[in-house]
């Protein structure tokens, strides 16, 4: 018994020390320098980047030689019938068991093969070049994703704040109405609407503690936090957005450093490759073989009852392939993929200029509405203030109280949105750019 309560007091102390650990306070850096280490997707695709870099050696693309080594034992148990031509004697010997035990090493190298070999290294070597590259649009993915998603929930937790003042102001103003209804001043209509109003705004508050448990969700998965539902906190506590972007210089940015275009450059490589492994079948080939063995034949009815070999063996082989019925074919395939991969390139380059320039159209009116929605935002505080003080005279109806206090609340979730739509373009136009990796400075 004393057992069992010991053991149940160590479990309770134990939950009650998780219970009482503070909530972990993240920044934007912190944050992407936590997915960057755990995120799953991260993970695979830095695996595939590893295996392209395994895959690029000489051996595999076939400049080193094969060496076998080989052994082998060969029995054959026969009844034969040998018949002399001169005499005609026909002599027959039954069960006769011969036996062959052979050993050696075996060497093959291709010396020259169309320059077939050359361009499958260089393919070898790009495709390595391309893994590092998806790495680096994953990485840039990642950290887009992530900061959008960290800013996502810094506007639902300003957005909170601003409906829980909403809450505050409308159960004020539940409790005047309540306490000069109750003394004959306002009508069971005044306190009946301001009650739907405070219900309302409550209800709100509510679904907006939903979509902020929603962020926080999506922000640990990014992360790859072992507990998705981990509670946290942001040091940020607005939206800051930069004015300082210029257009040419993140285009000039994007032609230079725009993982998307490099990998489309790196794919026209690729295609002129594989023309040129396709035109190596126009030129000979030069193969050597060589080896090295024993073998040891035992005859049960030869005249020899048994020989043994050890020795060099060697070669050289030159041929020229001179019709395969596929030759023309593939060679025209190959020209007609060196000419899309160059397509794909430049109509990558132009939906990029076509993004880019969308983006920036935004950038800017979402600049010039956020300083409106600033200025408004002042007025909007003024012209509540003046309601307050006209409504506690009792110079104003709930309704047109209702009013001003939801302009005030209207104008505050503009700017709030202005400010997160501007900070999106801002992340997409620095990850067209290839400029997203400075939010980890």
């Amino acid at each position: 018994m004393k057992r069992t309560l010991l053991s149940f007091l160590i479990i309770l102390c134990t939950a009650l020390a998780v219970q009482a650990q503070p909530a972990p306070v993240y920044t934007l850096k912190s944050c992407l320098e936590q997915g960057l280490l755990n995120n799953y997707s991260l993970r695979i695709t830095r695996n595939e980047q590893q295996v392209s870099k395994n895959n690029a050696t000489l051996a595999n693309a076939g400049y080193l030689p094969t060496l076998d080594l080989s052994a082998g034992y060969k029995g054959t148990l026969d009844n034969t019938e040998t018949k002399l031509r001169a005499t005609g004697e026909t002599t027959k010997e039954n069960g006769v068991f011969d036996q062959t035990v052979d050993a050696g090493i075996n060497l093959s190298w291709t010396i020259f093969d169309g320059f077939n070999i050359t361009a499958n290294y260089q393919k070898l070597k790009e495709l390595e070049r391309q893994g590092e590259t998806n790495t680096r649009i994953a990485i840039e993915d990642l950290i887009a994703n992530i900061a959008a998603e960290y800013y996502n929930y810094v506007q639902h937790t300003i957005r909170l704040k601003n409906f829980r003042y909403a809450v505050s102001l409308s159960k004020e103003r539940l409790r005047i109405v309540e306490e000069r209804y109750h003394i004959g001043n306002f009508s069971r209509l005044d306190y009946q609407q301001a009650k739907v109003d405070f219900n309302a705004d409550s209800a709100q508050y509510m679904k907006q503690q939903e979509l902020l448990h929603t962020s926080r969700i999506q922000l640990n998965e990014l992360m790859a936090s072992k507990d998705v539902d981990r509670p946290f906190t942001v040091e940020d506590s607005l939206i800051n957005v930069s004015a300082k972007l210029n257009f040419d210089e993140l285009w000039n940015a994007t032609l230079q450093a725009n993982a998307a275009l490099l990998k489309a450059e790196q794919n026209n490589t690729l295609a002129r490759l594989d023309y040129k492994k396709a035109s190596s079948r126009d030129y000979p080939y030069i193969k050597m073989n060589g080896g090295y063995g024993y073998t040891l034949n035992k005859y049960d009815i030869s005249a020899n009852s048994r020989r043994s070999n050890l020795g060099l063996n060697f070669g050289v082989t030159v041929g020229f392939n001179l019709f395969d019925g596929n030759r023309r074919r593939e060679l025209r395939n190959a020209r007609i993929a060196v000419q899309n991969a160059r397509l794909e390139r430049e109509q990558l380059e132009q939906a990029l200029r076509a993004d880019l320039s969308n983006l920036w159209q935004a950038y800017q009116n979402n600049l010039q509405m956020l300083k409106l929605e600033r200025q408004n935002l002042v007025a909007a505080k003024e012209n509540h203030e003046i309601a307050m003080e006209r409504y506690m005279l009792g110079n104003l109806s709930g309704i047109e109280m209702r009013e001003a206090q939801k302009s005030l609340l209207d104008a505050e979730e503009r700017i709030l949105s202005a400010e997160y739509d501007t900070k999106l373009c801002e992340i997409s136009l620095l990850q067209i750019s290839g400029r997203v990796e400075q939010y980890l400075e």
